[in-house]
């Protein structure tokens, strides 16, 4: 049996490769992923499906040129994992390089992702 650890580290090593196909055969059918923030922040807001996660990731891809994304402590409580990290992007189409520390918390049930939740100092972003 899959425990909620190595899901969400096999969620990341995908997004490390590039691999969205991959991230959304580790998801729900039915799934409840949400990233907070602004609207003027394109891909904030809440999703509930495969195809609009996939939209999600379209969309990050098309507002932030990634040049670092680091996981750095996994926190697993049962079913839960909440994750701290840090990335640096370059924001589009102003051309602003941010740095922030972001927070992602994970509900993995059977074997798949069914809840996500995502924040990051969305200030750094408009600085």
């Amino acid at each position: 049996m899959t425990n909620s650890l190595s899901v969400v580290k096999a969620a990341y090593d995908a997004f490390g490769r590039g691999d969205v196909p991959a991230i959304l055969d580790l998801l729900a059918d039915k799934v409840d992923w949400k990233m907070l923030g602004p609207p003027a922040i394109p891909y904030t807001g809440q999703r509930g499906s495969k195809e609009e996660v996939a939209r999600f990731f379209a969309e990050v891809a098309q507002a932030d040129e990634m040049q670092s994304f680091e996981p750095r402590e996994f926190i697993e409580a049962g079913e839960n994992v909440t994750v701290l990290g840090f990335e640096r992007f370059m924001s589009r189409p102003e051309g602003r390089l941010v740095e922030t520390e972001w927070i992602h918390v994970f509900t993995v049930h059977d074997g798949k992702v069914t809840r996500w939740r995502g924040c990051y100092d969305t200030a750094a972003r408009f600085v």
